[in-house]
């Protein structure tokens, strides 16, 4: 015979009685601990990112943009006008006819290890398109090579040509 919920007995709230209550000094002590660790969190993140952003900014200016000119002047040279622009710390490869469609490089430092994405956005009619890949990511951020960004750069630039 199972019982069903009204039929079990109620207890008023003065009887209800915790056995083991915790004490306000442990409850504090973990409290403590735990803002500690936060603490602790939090400057190993800053550090990760500003080892990360000094990395990207030598890319951005060494590597990156010189592969984004690359591919504009192979673009131009194919009869494709396109035009490179540098909007804070990114850059960017847009259509000279289509200025709200590109594709860019940035750093995303919101991501707990920071990581180099590149973004992609295109409209069709009043459908947008946007597509994100991460290109690296944490310590590998300064290995990125301009072989790399030419290759995603390709990939991405491929719905954009098919037009």
């Amino acid at each position: 015979m199972a019982l069903g919920l009204d039929t079990l007995p109620r207890t008023s709230r003065s009887d209800v009685r915790y056995d083991q209550r915790m004490e306000v000094s442990d409850v504090r002590r973990r409290l403590r601990a735990a803002i500690e660790g936060a603490k602790v969190s939090a400057a190993e993140r800053r550090a990760r990112t500003a080892e990360a952003s000094r990395a990207y900014d030598e890319i951005l200016e060494t590597v990156a943009v010189p592969a984004f000119h690359s591919v504009v002047n192979a673009l131009v040279g194919e009869g494709y006008r396109f035009k490179v622009t540098t909007p804070g710390r990114a850059a960017r490869l847009s259509p000279e006819r289509a200025p709200g469609d590109f594709i860019e490089l940035s750093l995303d430092t919101e991501r707990d290890t920071p990581a180099v994405l590149l973004f992609a956005s295109r409209g069709r009619g009043r459908r947008v398109v946007a597509t994100e890949r991460i290109l690296r990511e944490g310590p590998h951020i300064a290995a990125l090579t301009e072989e790399d960004i030419v290759s995603a750069l390709l990939d991405e630039l491929i719905p954009f040509l098919e037009r």
